[in-house]
């Protein structure tokens, strides 16, 4: 629903490797051996959530370390059950704005952020870096700062240091996730490639 060529292309590399749910857990349980601070948030869609069950899936995931999840295909008006179980878990349920959302929904998004709110900085699926236009990312950007109780961040099409130096003047972060599939996937050796990815994204965030 969201997903571009890329992520859906690693999506079924990692399904044809047997990854799921638990390896998902797992490896965030191994992260969590060396790392205890840093904040992990899933991102996905309903289904294998629902199929677990709300009260099971949040239990597990906490266990596990995680910090909260982005469910791309449940809409804010559906999410008072899921929200009720995850937060009484301690789980966050991190909510999607977009430049479509009305005044309204907007409105209501910013109330009920959780540990932050995703900015979707245009109307398309992930990895579409040529449809990003960060002047008007940046002004709605600025609207969801000045009313949201939680902090705000940017994703979609954010692909490179300069993009997301762009996003982040108007920005708490920027997500980045199809370039940064793109290096791994064909790497020999993928912690250095998102080691290199990542530097000089991490270097024009500080300036």
């Amino acid at each position: 629903m969201a997903d571009g060529p890329t992520i859906q292309r690693s999506s079924e590399h990692a399904l044809a490797r047997g990854a799921g749910r638990q390896y998902v857990l797992d490896t965030v349980a191994r992260f969590r051996q060396t790392d205890t601070t840093t904040p992990v948030v899933l991102m996905g869609y309903l289904n294998p959530v629902e199929i677990r069950g709300y009260q099971r899936y949040a239990e597990e995931a906490v266990a596990a370390g995680v910090d909260g999840i982005l469910l791309v295909d449940l809409p804010p008006e559906e999410a008072e059950e899921p929200r009720a179980v995850f937060s009484q878990a301690g789980l966050a349920l991190i909510l999607l704005a977009s430049p479509t959302s009305s005044a309204a929904r907007l409105d209501s998004l910013c109330q009920a952020a959780q540990g932050y709110l995703y900015y979707v900085s245009f109307a398309g699926v992930t990895g579409a870096s040529e449809r990003l236009d960060s002047a008007a990312a940046s002004e709605r950007l600025r609207l969801l700062r000045s009313r949201s109780s939680a902090p705000v961040v940017a994703g979609f099409g954010i692909k490179d240091a300069a993009s997301a130096a762009a996003m982040a003047a108007d920005a708490d972060g920027v997500v980045v996730g199809s370039a940064l599939v793109s290096a791994l996937a064909e790497a020999a050796d993928p912690a250095a490639a998102a080691a290199g990815f990542l530097k000089p994204l991490r270097e024009a965030l500080d300036r």
